[in-house]
């Protein structure tokens, strides 16, 4: 299973995240720096309103969404590549996580302390950047000296890597992350061994007081992060309260959606957060059913047929025959499998079909 880590300095509401997406209180979330040491791993549901409607047609009560995994990460301070703080526990961590969200506060608050003293999002977020672009400029260090005999008797793919992590130091001397740095696909093939931490995707959580969710316009943060994350990182930036997100988790789905109506909240912003991080991570989702159960699967995009197949088991993939395949939506206007098919919206793909976000699909195969 894919794993998104939650990142960020003390006291930005990591763990308060956490809890909220794990709707639990697995992780502390007390008003001091490191109450995180060890990281927390929780498995996330993702939200998916497809389901009921597929749930309707194939006339079943049990829906299983598409999950991922967060891991909450212990917070960072000024100078973790070289050891301070719990620097190189967090280092090792969040080399673990194929994809990175990172909380940055957004509200003030004279209750809760702030590591740096006082709120300055930008700042904070430089800070995590300059610290784990210190530590891919020492990974880079380390990759050459293995390389150095290969490079010496002029090896060709050694002298090629070589090229890509030249462009990268380059880069990473600027101060910004290496995802920021437009490679062709095969120069990310190359640069692939020294599993650069800045090269991860990243998402931006801003984390805004309960108040400020309704008029998120005239909070004085929240603009200037988005404009940075997407200038500097290339990345989106959710808002979103941890702290309204956690108390909800421990309400029933009707009293929460009331108490988001009350503060004039659509929706809330912890399934967006969800969804942004599973887009994140590459994910797109299948769908399968039988008399018993609807089910989203998560799968890389660009995967196959046979390759979704085995998601669900290897024995699928190994004796992979056809996939009938419908999309969702087809399928719930039809209503039913046997329209669905009198009116040719299934269609009978091989092992190398693309599956598609929201193919619903049917596996023959032999054992």
């Amino acid at each position: 299973m894919l794993k998104a880590g939650i990142v960020g300095l003390p006291n930005v509401g990591k763990s308060t995240l956490f809890n909220a997406f794990t709707r639990s209180h697995k992780a502390p979330a007390e008003n001091y720096p490191f109450c995180t040491i060890e990281p927390n791993l929780g498995v996330v549901a993702v939200p998916d309103p497809r389901l009921p409607p597929l749930a309707a047609v194939a006339k079943v009560k049990t829906q299983i969404p598409a999950a991922i995994e967060f891991v909450d990460i212990a917070g960072l301070v000024r100078g973790a590549s070289q050891g301070e703080g719990l620097g190189n526990k967090f280092l090792s961590h969040i080399r673990e996580v194929d994809a990175i969200v990172q909380v940055v506060r957004c509200f003030e608050d004279p209750d809760i302390h702030h590591v740096n003293g006082d709120i300055d999002p930008l700042r904070d977020i430089e800070i995590v950047t300059t610290e784990l672009v210190l530590a891919d400029l020492e990974a880079l260090r380390r990759r050459r000296e293995k390389l150095g005999r290969e490079l010496k008797s002029g090896d060709k793919h050694a002298l090629a890597e070589n090229l890509v992590l030249d462009k990268l130091e380059l880069h990473l001397n600027t101060g910004r992350p290496a995802i920021a740095l437009p490679l062709a696909r095969e120069e990310w093939e190359l640069a692939r061994p020294t599993a650069l931490l800045t090269a991860k995707p990243t998402l931006f959580a801003a984390n805004v007081r309960e108040g400020d969710l309704a008029t998120l316009d005239s909070n004085p943060y929240v603009a200037p992060t988005r404009d940075y994350a997407q200038t500097h990182h290339g990345c989106d930036t959710v808002a979103v309260c941890a702290q309204l997100e956690s108390d909800l988790a421990d309400l029933s789905p009707e009293e929460a959606a009331d108490y988001l109506k009350e503060l004039q909240v659509a929706e809330s912003g912890i399934e967006a957060l969800i969804h942004s991080a599973y887009r994140l991570l590459g994910l797109r989702t299948f769908f399968t059913f039988n008399d018993q159960e609807v089910r989203a699967w998560p799968i890389r995009a660009g995967a196959t047929a046979a390759r979704a197949a085995g998601t669900i088991h290897t024995d699928f993939e190994k004796g992979f025959i056809k996939a009938e395949t419908v999309n969702w939506n087809d399928l719930v206007q039809c209503g039913s499998v046997a329209h669905a098919r009198e009116t040719g919206h299934y269609r009978i793909e091989g092992r190398d079909y693309e599956v598609r976000d929201g193919d619903v699909l049917l596996f023959k195969f032999h054992v």
